[in-house]
């Protein structure tokens, strides 16, 4: 299992301790440093089978300051995903990469029900 986030982010830091805690193994991958790839990201939201809006960190500097809430409905999904590969700071974190699906961002019941 892949668990993808940023370390100075509070939420990544309660997902990891929560993974922690219920003795769940992972490989940790910093965003900013190793951001995803176009490839991956495409690949995750297909198996995610959530809607693209969903993988960007709409409470980001970097996301206000490019002002995507309103560029982003103008977008295709093709120039969506591109723009999220640029840098992961754009890249709602944190993501949990497994066989049997992906999760978006941390929500300890949502995680309880699909890794416990």
């Amino acid at each position: 299992m892949l668990f993808v986030q940023y370390p100075k982010c509070s939420t990544c830091r309660k997902a990891k301790k929560w993974l922690d805690a219920h003795h769940i193994a992972y490989t940790e991958r910093h965003i900013a440093e190793n951001n995803p790839s176009y490839d991956e990201l495409k690949e995750w939201h297909k198996k995610s089978g959530l809607p693209l809006k969903r993988f960007f960190n709409t409470s980001g500097v970097l996301y206000k300051e490019m002002q995507l809430k309103d560029k982003l409905p103008s977008m295709s999904e093709e120039e969506q995903l591109r723009l999220l590969a640029t840098d992961g700071m754009l890249v709602k974190r944190p993501l949990i990469i497994e066989e049997s699906g992906i999760l978006v961002g941390f929500k300890e019941e949502e995680w309880a029900e699909k890794l416990l």
